[in-house]
């Protein structure tokens, strides 16, 4: 979280200087920021880890993209075939998410993927129940769910 700051500090002070107000200058510098940052990480132990978080985002965009796409093809096939594939259920998951902001963030990831709807949180906080719209293979679902949640976490680790 530190390095988010004097990432965001840096690209201020970047739009500051060149006077160029513009997001695309404000862009370059945040990326210049985040370059200085990565340099000087090995001196600064508070940064640790600071320059493995872009790469991480962009893999986890990447990655929610690609589920987002095959979970809309699932539902449109569903809906232009004269046959119903679908069988719905809930299922309870069990969170390895622990705070609020957390659980909210993989909650919300889940509801909106097409095809599958967060019902509620276990008053525990360890269960998040979901509503699918394609239960026929419960054990993929839940790899594919816990994927989700690992890759998610994995952002502010």
């Amino acid at each position: 979280m530190i390095g988010a700051t004097w990432n965001l500090m840096l690209g201020f002070a970047w739009v500051v200087l060149t006077g160029d107000f513009s997001g695309r200058n404000l862009l370059a510098g945040l990326l210049f920021g985040y370059l200085v940052l990565a340099l000087i990480q090995p001196q600064v132990p508070a940064l640790a880890g600071h320059a493995q978080r872009l790469p991480r985002l962009v893999r986890f965009i990447g990655f929610f993209l690609k589920e987002l796409v095959m979970a809309n093809l699932k539902v449109s096939y569903d809906i232009i075939t004269p046959t119903w594939y679908m069988k719905p259920g809930v299922i309870a998951m069990p969170l390895r998410a622990t705070t609020e902001f957390e659980i909210a963030l993989v909650a919300n990831l889940i509801s909106l993927t097409p095809g599958t709807l967060s019902l509620d949180v276990s008053d525990d906080r360890r269960v998040l129940y979901i509503h699918a719209m394609f239960l026929d293979d419960e054990p993929a679902l839940r790899r594919s769910l816990a994927e989700l949640e690992r890759r998610a976490l994995a952002l502010f680790h």
